[in-house]
This record gives C-alpha cells, structure tokens and sequence, in this order.
C-alpha cells in the first residue's frame, strides 16, 4: 500500500508539471490516464485485459466504442471514458450512460486525467447512476480516498466487495457535500432544522435571515474547537522538546549585551502545529521545522531557510501570518485558527518543495 500511495503521489507531482503541455485528447490518454491504470496494475498493452476503443453497441446504433475497457474472463468489468485534460467534465456522461446499458460491465469511470468519477448501478440494476459513488482527484489527493482507490487495484478488485461498500461510499460523500456548501452559506432550511432545538419562537423569514450568520459562525467555531482541543493534546506532547535547538542565530554584529532574548510562545507552537496538520498530506511531518526570531515565528521545510512556507508576526497587537508565494501575502489573524482559512495557500506555498 505504501508503495501505491508513494507511486500515485509521483504521478501527480509529475502531470501537474506537464499539464499545460498536454493539448489533445490523444495526450491526456497516452501520457496521463495510461500510466493512471498501469499504477492500479494493469497491463496496459494487453488487449486481453486492457482494451482500448471497445465496441458497446448501443441499440440500432453499431459500432459505438468507449475509450477503454477493462477486462475480467473476457468480460468487461469496468467501462473508461477519457477527455482531454484541458476539458472540464460534466456532470453526467451521456455517452458513457448509454454503453454502461448494453454490456455487463458493472462500473465505469469518467475521467479527464485529473478527476476521476466512478459509477456503478445503485439506483437502479443495469442502469448506471447519475452520481457517481467515488470520486477521485489526482491534485488534491487524499490518504481516504487512496484506500478506496487501493479497491480497484487488480490483485484487490472484487465486484462484490466493492459493490457493497459503493452506497456507503456515495452517501457519505453526499452528506459531506451537502455539509460543506451549509458551511459556506447555511440554506434557510438547514438554519430552521438547527433552530428547532434552540429557538423557542416562531421561525419567520426575518428571524432566518437574522440567524443565519449566527449559525455560519457557530459551525466555524465549533470545528475550531475540536481542532483547537487536538492541538493543544499535541502541544502537551511537544513540552519536553528542547525550543532552543529551532531559534535562529544572530551574526555577530547582531550580538548586543542588551539584545532581547527570543522566546518561543505556547501560541507560536499551536500555529507550528496547525500548520504541521493542515499539510499532512502534502509534506511528511518529520520534514516540517520551525525557526523563531525577535521579528517572526519561520516555519520551514526540511529545515531550510530558503524553503519557508509561513511566519507568523505574534509579538504585538496584530497578529498576522505572511506566506510564502510570488507577492508575499501578509494576512491578518485574531488567532491561530484563523490559519485554517488560508489551508489552500498554505498548501499551494508547501508543494513548490516536495
């Protein structure tokens, strides 16, 4: 598993770098979506397991292909239709709806390269679904969904397996959907079902209307609090390392009798850790270090001071946190939750040194 993990993580560093290179549909199969199953175990160049322009008849119509088709007993298994890279998918495939009905392959995959939407027949038997039951995306890759992306590995493919966790799978990424956009803006009826229990009154327009920031900022600070409370069992752990060894050292024309001593706050090392834990999945802890100096709190990778992602300005009134891209974008912070917000920056800054 780890292999695949590291081998799947290399494939995505190295298509975000040809990416814009890759103009045709032709290029996206031979040089992303190929490699893609030949990672999962396929022998891509054997026509007996991995076929490419497979006929699916559909109907009077003869001679329709889909792109790929994965192999089982010389029965298709898993149906592939590929877009060019450059090509945003939509929402359904109507194609890849049509050849799902006349085989007896029970899922198939849209893809563009990048994302990866798997489908199989929950709804309805022999029909396939609208919504696909996974999705997986080769820039934003997640150490979950590697697991359910592990499934469809060839030495641990099993329809059935796989089909039985399909509508848990499908469900539990509905339910995340639907909570993040409550997140982003809660819906009037999301904010009447959570004032049933905390609201005496009636629930009129004007009464939504006035709670529905209430509850925005509830959500945010309920998910901070668990996340806090985390942080602060991690910080508990890290009491006994040595601080002294990450604080950087003044030149000798810096050196003064009177020159303040630098101080490591608990508040500088929750924002170390936050930030260890919002890349988790994009750098290996072990590499994340920290710096500290009279100006700013550094957080670097691989303890280099030419690879720094943040630094947090603690030391006075306003807090803020300046990042490490192209303008230097300082941000303002009233505290070191708020690092959260700005996860997709920090990620950005992070993968320039994978």
């Amino acid at each position: 598993m780890e292999n695949f993990i590291d081998q799947i993580k290399s494939l995505s560093r190295r298509v975000q770098k040809m990416k814009d290179n890759i103009h045709t549909e032709e290029a996206t199969k031979t040089s992303v979506i190929m490699p893609f199953f030949q990672l999962l175990g396929y022998d891509i160049f054997n026509p007996e397991e991995f076929v490419p322009e497979f006929v699916a008849d559909v109907g009077i119509k003869k001679g329709e292909k889909v792109d790929y088709a994965i192999l089982q007993n010389n029965k298709p298994v898993i149906l592939i239709e590929a877009k060019s890279i450059q090509e945003e998918l939509s929402k359904h495939d109507s194609q890849l709806f049509r050849y799902f009905g006349t085989t007896v392959a029970k899922f198939a995959i849209l893809t563009n390269g990048i994302i990866y939407r798997f489908y199989t027949d929950l709804d309805e038997q022999n029909k396939m679904d609208a919504t696909p039951f996974f999705e997986f995306n080769l820039f934003d890759v997640k150490d979950h969904q590697l697991v359910e992306l592990n499934k469809f590995q060839k030495d641990q493919f099993n329809v059935e397996s796989i089909n039985s966790a399909a509508a848990e799978l499908k469900y539990t990424n509905m339910i995340k959907s639907f909570l993040k956009k409550q997140w982003d803006v809660p819906s009037d009826e999301f904010v009447s079902f959570i004032l049933s229990d905390v609201y005496p009154g009636k629930k009129t327009k004007q009464v939504i209307e006035k709670f529905n920031g209430i509850v925005k900022k509830s959500l945010k600070e309920f998910v901070n609090d668990l996340l806090n409370d985390k942080l602060q069992s991690a910080l508990a752990k890290t009491n006994d390392e040595p601080v002294a060894a990450h604080v950087e050292v003044a030149s000798a024309s810096e050196i003064a009798t009177d020159q303040p001593e630098v101080i490591t706050t608990p508040e500088e090392i929750e924002g170390y850790i936050t930030i260890k834990v919002l890349l988790k999945d994009v750098i290996a802890p072990e590499r994340i270090q920290y710096r500290d100096n009279l100006s700013y709190f550094n957080i670097l990778i691989d303890n280099s001071i030419r690879k720094w992602v943040c630094r947090l300005h603690l030391n006075s009134a306003n807090w803020s946190a300046t990042f490490n891209d192209e303008a230097s974008t300082t941000v303002k912070i009233s505290s070191i939750s708020d690092l959260i917000d700005h996860k997709e920056k920090i990620i950005e800054v992070a993968k320039k040194f994978e």
